[in-house]
C-alpha cells in the first residue's frame, strides 16, 4: 500500500480496496481486487459510488489508468440513457444558471417527435423549448449545446451577431455544431 488517498481498505476477497472521495461521477469510487480476476476490468455504480473491479496483480499506476478509463465509460453510457422532460427542463435551468446568470428561464421545456429537420426549437413570448427526439442518445455536450442554443433564443430572438455572442461562453459549441452538421451530412449520404 502506499500513501495514496485511493488505498484505505481491504475487499471482502482479500484484495485492496481503494477508496477516492470523489474521482470523477456521482460519488467516491471503490476499487475491489480480486486474485480470481486475470484479465478483464469492469465497472458498476452502486448507489452513490462507482465500483471498479480489478485483477490482483494489477500495478497502481495501471490501476489508476484503468479506473480513469472505466469512470469515462461509465459516464459515456450515462450520456447516452434519454433523458425525461423533467430531466430535461432541470438541465435547462442549470445551463441558464451556469452560462446565462438565470436569465434565460423557459416556461417548459420537453423532447417532440415531430422535428425531423430542426434539432430544436423555441417559442419566446410562450417560454417554450422543443428538442428533437433525434438528439437523444447523442453526446451530452451535444444535447446541452442545443439546449443552450434554445435558451440563448429567450434572450435573443434571431440569429444575429448578439446571439452567437451569447454562445460564445460554451466552450463546445463548434465541437457540437460539428457533430451536428456531421449526423447531417451521413444521414445525406454526402462524402464530407
Amino acid at each position: 500500500m502506499s500513501a495514496d488517498p485511493l488505498h484505505s481498505a481491504r475487499n471482502p476477497q482479500g484484495g485492496p480496496t481503494a477508496q477516492s472521495p470523489r474521482a470523477s461521477g456521482p460519488g467516491p469510487v471503490e476499487v475491489r481486487r480480486s486474485a480470481r480476476r486475470r484479465r478483464t476490468v469492469s465497472a458498476y455504480r452502486e448507489g452513490d459510488r462507482t465500483i471498479v473491479l480489478l485483477p490482483a496483480r494489477m500495478s497502481e499506476a495501471e490501476e489508476q489508468r484503468w479506473v480513469r478509463v472505466m469512470l469515462d465509460k461509465l459516464a459515456a453510457q450515462e450520456s447516452r440513457r434519454v433523458l425525461g422532460d423533467t430531466e430535461l427542463a432541470a438541465r435547462a435551468e442549470r445551463l441558464s444558471a451556469q452560462y446565462f446568470e438565470g436569465r434565460a428561464r423557459p416556461a417548459s421545456v420537453r423532447w417532440v417527435t415531430n422535428q425531423n429537420t430542426r434539432w430544436g426549437s423555441c417559442t419566446p413570448a410562450e417560454g417554450s423549448i422543443r428538442l428533437s427526439h433525434r438528439l437523444q442518445g447523442m453526446p451530452e455536450y451535444v444535447v446541452d449545446y442545443v439546449l443552450l442554443h434554445e435558451l440563448a433564443h429567450l434572450l435573443v430572438p434571431g440569429h444575429g451577431p448578439d446571439f452567437w455572442k451569447l454562445l460564445e461562453v460554451y466552450p463546445r459549441t463548434e465541437r457540437a455544431r460539428g457533430f451536428l452538421e456531421g449526423v447531417v451530412a451521413a444521414r445525406r449520404g454526402d462524402p464530407e
